[in-house]
Order: C-alpha cells, then sequence, then structure tokens
C-alpha cells in the first residue's frame, strides 16, 4: 500500500511540473530586411522561439557560424526549453556580399528584435548576443563598435551581455581576403573586435576550444582581446578554455552559456 502511495504521489508530482512548464512557441522565416531585391530576401530572416504566456524573459538573439560565407541558421537544441527566448538570425554571405554589409545585416536583425519582442512578452533591456565561430565575431563587432546599432537608435550598453564561443578577434579572415591578405597574415584594423576594445562595454563571456586543438591560434586572440578589455577598465570579461575540445565546442559551451546568462539576468534585477 505504501508502494502505490508513493507511486501515485511521485506521479501526481510529474503531471504537476508538467503542467506548470511553459509551452513554447516557434515562427520561422520572418523578414527582418528592408532591402527588396532577392538575395536579401532569401537571407535576411530569423527563426523565433519564445514561451508563450511568458512576460519579461530574456532574448538570446542568436548568430550562427559559418565563416561568413555559409551555415544554417537554426535556433540551438540546447537553448530551448531554458526559459528564454531565442531569435536566431540569417545573413548575406561573402564573396556575394562584403563583410561590412554582413555586419549592416546582423544591424538590422537586432533593430527588428527590439522593436518586436515586447509583443512576444520579451523585455528590451533583457537581451544578449550570442553566437559560435563567425556568428561570434557578429556578436562581438556589435558589442564592441557601438556605431552600428546606434545608427539605428539603439544602445548596446544597455544589452545584458555578450556570449562568444570561438570567435575571431583579430580582422576576420574573410576581411583579410577581400584585402588579398591570407589566413596565416594576422591583422587587427577596423574589422576587429580587438580594434574597438572599450571600458564600457556589456559584460563579456569568451569561451574557447583547447589553444592545441582550436582552428589558426584562436584561443590567444580571445585571450589578447580579454587582456585588452581588462587593460582599458573594463570590468566584466571572462575567458574559458575547453580542454579536450577543437573548434566545433559548443555542446559543453551552452550549458556555461546559460549559467552565465543567468547571473546577467539576475545583476539586472
Amino acid at each position: 500500500m505504501k508502494k502505490l502511495l508513493l507511486f501515485v504521489s511521485c506521479l501526481l508530482l510529474l503531471v504537476l511540473c508538467k503542467a506548470q512548464s511553459p509551452v513554447y512557441i516557434e515562427e520561422t522565416g520572418v523578414v527582418y530586411t528592408s532591402s527588396q531585391d532577392a538575395y536579401s530576401q532569401q537571407q535576411c530572416r530569423v527563426n523565433l522561439y519564445f514561451p508563450k504566456d511568458t512576460k519579461d524573459f530574456v532574448t538570446v538573439i542568436w548568430f550562427h557560424g559559418g565563416g561568413l560565407t555559409g551555415g544554417n541558421n537554426a535556433i540551438p537544441e540546447a537553448l530551448k526549453n531554458k526559459g528564454i527566448g531565442v531569435i536566431s538570425v540569417g545573413y548575406r554571405f561573402t564573396p556575394k556580399v562584403r563583410v561590412e554589409d554582413i555586419l549592416h545585416d546582423a544591424a538590422d536583425a537586432v533593430k527588428w528584435s527590439y522593436d518586436h519582442i515586447e509583443k512576444y512578452g520579451g523585455n528590451r533591456d533583457k537581451f544578449v548576443l550570442a553566437g559560435h565561430s563567425a556568428g561570434a565575431y557578429i556578436s562581438l563587432m556589435l558589442g564592441l563598435n557601438k556605431n552600428y546599432l546606434a545608427e539605428k537608435g539603439i544602445d548596446i550598453d544597455r544589452f545584458m551581455g555578450i556570449g562568444a564561443l570561438s570567435s575571431q578577434t583579430i580582422t576576420h579572415v574573410a576581411a583579410r581576403k577581400e584585402k588579398g591578405i591570407p589566413e596565416l597574415q594576422p591583422l587587427i584594423d577596423q574589422w576587429a573586435p580587438l580594434y574597438w576594445v572599450r571600458k564600457d562595454a556589456p559584460p563579456i563571456m569568451l569561451v574557447t576550444g583547447d589553444r592545441e586543438l582550436e582552428m589558426l591560434g584562436r584561443y590567444e586572440e580571445n585571450a589578447y582581446l580579454e587582456r585588452m578589455l581588462k587593460l582599458v577598465g573594463h570590468k566584466t570579461v571572462s575567458l574559458m578554455e575547453l580542454d579536450g575540445y577543437d573548434h566545433g565546442m559548443t555542446f559543453p559551451a551552452f550549458p556555461l552559456l546559460l549559467k552565465q546568462i543567468d547571473k546577467w539576468s539576475k545583476n539586472t534585477q
């Protein structure tokens, strides 16, 4: 009899927990650009994932990787069912457009998100920019060079934080290619997050794979960015190296990102 009562109690508890779990809504392929050319209309779309009938949630604007030459715009599975909203961003690719054009696409997507998030229940003051590889580069460029979003009437410094997973922090290889510079020749110019270091940027979380397994000195680039941010007085930058993982290090990195987002959220309350 005691075992039966215990079983029924556990079953009721599971049903209650499930009933209290939020239902999530997903919308795909929403155009965010005002450009009417076919390529922009094809690429410049966002996918949205948010908890239904929930207010004031954190929203991650996610930029996918792919070297700025390709990649798949999708909501990362690891960010689903976590009580947050996610907006994944598609953008145009080089060599059809220049790196500068991609960054403007990204800024347009953030502007669209900023203008529409309250309709879905989110909070304009609870945005996080995040991405992997090329997407992390985009996140850092928008976060450190205030001009892209300032042109849209948005103050990036109001955002909760930036999560950059295995980003280039020197001039992106695609931008160097536009100048005829080989990928093994480093450069720091206006197309490098390092060029824009400033102390009043939003909190920044940098994560890379193992320095011996990563792409082309990726850990060292991030370590340099962390050091320069600290030297100019930035107080909330961190760097983590995931031993044993190569450039595709998102599996262990996503839980770290979610944990950091939770900390940022508590700091805004």
